[in-house]
């Protein structure tokens, strides 16, 4: 019986002669523990996609970003990664909180490489890795359910520039997102940021949008 297939991948597998091509990919690729290999890839990310569910049952994507080693594998069957300070929308962590089935994407552009990790996802404010992570909000854990490696075909080779220098990082003070500081959001900012803001300077929306387009590290 497939961990991965249902009645609608069977149609599709049938319809293009690959049933037999797509259990040997399962029977060769899909695991349900990390191994040493596998958890090393992992741990020497600094970033991944993550796929959450929302209330209304739609699929949702987001980038999380930190130094390397800011995903741990805690264990043969668990992954750990902090949640840092976003937009106030907490909408991955929220669908997180109803809707505990996730999907996580690593994928390294210079090799190129990826592996895919379907899984169960818990948050928490009082995990004891929350004094490991500067200034994390949550701590996702994530009970595997299976991990499997794609060929690298499609993934276009790229090195990186820069890192972001908004990763919390316990040598430095964190800079205020750039977005805080536009006169539209001065209202609804924390009166932490608010001052901060103020301290800086306010810059209309358009400015920091120039900055976006621009790839000004700032922004």
């Amino acid at each position: 019986m497939s961990r991965l297939y249902g009645k609608q991948h069977r149609d599709l597998q049938d319809t293009f002669n690959t049933r037999a091509m797509a259990d040997r990919v399962e029977e060769l690729a899909c695991h349900t523990e990390f191994d040493e290999e596998t958890a090393g890839f992992i741990q020497m990310m600094d970033m991944f996609f993550l796929s959450t569910i929302d209330h209304q049952g739609r699929p949702t994507v987001s980038y999380k970003g930190g130094d390397p080693g800011f995903v741990k594998v805690i264990d043969s069957k668990t992954l750990a990664f902090p949640s840092y300070d976003g937009n106030g929308m907490f909408f991955s962590m929220g669908n997180i909180s109803t809707n505990p089935q996730v999907g996580l994407l690593f994928i390294s552009f210079e090799r190129p490489h990826r592996i895919r990790v379907q899984g169960t996802a818990t948050i928490s404010r009082e995990d004891p890795l929350m004094k490991e992570y500067k200034e994390a909000e949550f701590i996702v854990r994530v009970t595997l359910s299976e991990f499997w490696q794609n060929c690298p075909r499609y993934i276009h080779q790229r090195q990186k520039v820069r890192d972001s220098r908004y990763v919390p990082r316990t040598e430095c003070e964190t800079p205020l997102a750039e977005w805080k500081r536009v006169d539209l959001m001065q209202d609804v900012l924390s009166e932490t940021d608010a001052k901060k803001a103020q301290a800086l300077g306010t810059i209309g929306i358009e400015e920091w949008i120039d900055k976006i387009k621009s790839g000004d590290p700032t922004a």
